[in-house]
């Protein structure tokens, strides 16, 4: 299908749906092209209608109706945006595209069924009670090896999943003891599906460093899921049911700072108050929340981060910024400094690393061949850097980067920050 114009003036199909009501983002949208370079679909593909503006054309096509919701041929070019928010980064005119995108696969829905991968992986996430057992078959696969060795066995497309869950592998933990004052803002940890899932480690090191820093913590019993991968497929109203059981679980602690160490949730979580917003009951309870949402980066940076010398041969690492963290959230600089803070870093330059990855919550396991486009580029520049190592902040592009690093025999890994910062302060503090 080609991108058709705009109508002016023409009445809508689809009233009252999600679409309709954020329908004011698509007037804001001017067609001037500048996100097409910042689209990682439309690099990759080579599809007007697989760029935002042309995504945009299609959406106010629906609201005319002038393509059905269940137009598959038509709807397959919103399927295949990563919803990185890239875009709006670029855009002169402040259409916020995520929103649209959000509201739009919300609206199609209604009229066609999500497919089945990702119907059921969304299932697991809204469920502790499926989530834990599939977390915890998946530490085996990964403890046992077989992760790994069916990610060096079968062919590449189906290696993928099992290279992602190796790629999560971080050895024996060392623990030390943060001697921080807590002197600083009471703070709680959103622990997370996938990072408290497969990332514990991460989560333990982020706590320590925070403590190490002068933040108290504290914590928020109950909470799960922020709802991230079923606001991005547009299963708003499970991302709705979600929110509001973090929000009860975080008022009832002490936290003036809810700290998140994954991008992705994050940007989330600081949106709730918009998922909320026409929720009487709940509205300034989520704007309230959303208010008090920072990015572990953020804390550490303006806590100095507390320094390290350094004690070992500098390691060559490459920043990849994750979409949510600087399209979705804004933050840039803050996970420079924490990589500056370890004292034994060379940072080096990363061609392409505001572009995504191609992971986007559930996008690389219902959109593989998408994603691996789109992943390719990003193996290449690292490649090229010459990086010892790619830090980034997110779980999902530490799995997708890792993971295809591990398809290809690359001897380089992907490690969080926070991790690096860690491992730093353990050096040269006491063990236990």
């Amino acid at each position: 299908m080609s991108a058709v114009p705009l109508a002016a003036g023409a009445p809508c199909a689809l009233p009252g749906s999600p679409l309709d009501l954020a329908s004011g983002g698509i007037d804001a949208c001017v067609h001037c092209g500048f996100c097409l370079p910042a689209c990682p679909t439309y690099l990759a593909l080579e599809d007007e209608n697989d760029s935002p503006r042309g995504r945009i054309v299609l959406m106010r096509a629906l609201l005319d109706g002038r393509v059905a919701p269940d137009d598959n041929e038509a709807m397959r070019h919103i399927d295949q945006c990563l919803g990185c928010r890239g875009c709006e980064t670029a855009c002169p005119s402040g259409v916020p595209y995520g929103a649209l995108l959000e509201a739009t696969r919300a609206t199609i829905n209604a009229h066609r069924p999500l497919p089945w991968m990702a119907r059921a992986v969304l299932a697991v996430f809204a469920h502790e009670w499926l989530l834990r057992p599939a977390l915890l078959i998946a530490r085996a696969l990964r403890a046992t090896g077989l992760a790994h060795l069916a990610a060096r066995t079968l062919p590449a497309r189906l290696a993928m999943p099992f290279a992602m869950l190796a790629s999560t592998a971080r050895g024996s933990a060392t623990h030390w003891i943060p001697a921080g004052a807590g002197d600083r803002a009471p703070t709680a940890l959103l622990t997370g599906c996938v990072m408290e899932g497969l990332f514990t480690e991460l989560n333990r090191a982020t706590e320590r460093v925070l403590t190490a820093n002068g933040y108290r913590l504290s914590a928020a019993p109950g909470q799960v899921c922020c709802g991230a991968l079923h606001a991005h497929a547009g299963d708003a109203e499970t991302a709705r049911e979600l929110a509001r059981t973090n929000i009860a679980a975080f008022e009832q602690s002490s936290a003036e700072v809810i700290v998140m160490n994954s991008a992705g949730c994050g940007a989330m979580c600081r949106e709730y108050g918009h998922l909320l917003a026409h929720d009487a009951r709940w509205a300034a309870r989520a704007a309230a929340f959303s208010a008090k949402v920072r990015d572990a980066s953020e804390l550490l940076a303006a806590a100095g981060p507390l320094a390290t010398p350094a004690v070992a041969t500098p390691t060559r690492v490459a920043w990849d910024a994750p979409c949510h963290l600087e399209h979705g959230q804004r933050v840039v600089l803050p996970p420079l400094q924490v990589l500056q803070a370890t004292g034994s870093i060379t940072l080096i330059p990363l061609a392409g690393s505001d572009q995504c990855c191609g992971s986007a919550g559930v996008f690389n396991l219902v959109q593989p061949m998408v994603a691996e486009r789109v992943l390719e580029p990003k193996l290449e520049a690292i490649a090229a850097s010459g990086a010892e190592m790619v830090a980034t902040a997110n779980p999902g592009c530490l799995m997708q980067i890792g993971g295809g690093l591990i398809l290809e025999g690359s001897r380089v890994t992907a490690r969080h920050p926070v991790e690096l910062l860690d491992a730093a302060y353990a050096s040269r503090t006491p063990t236990r």
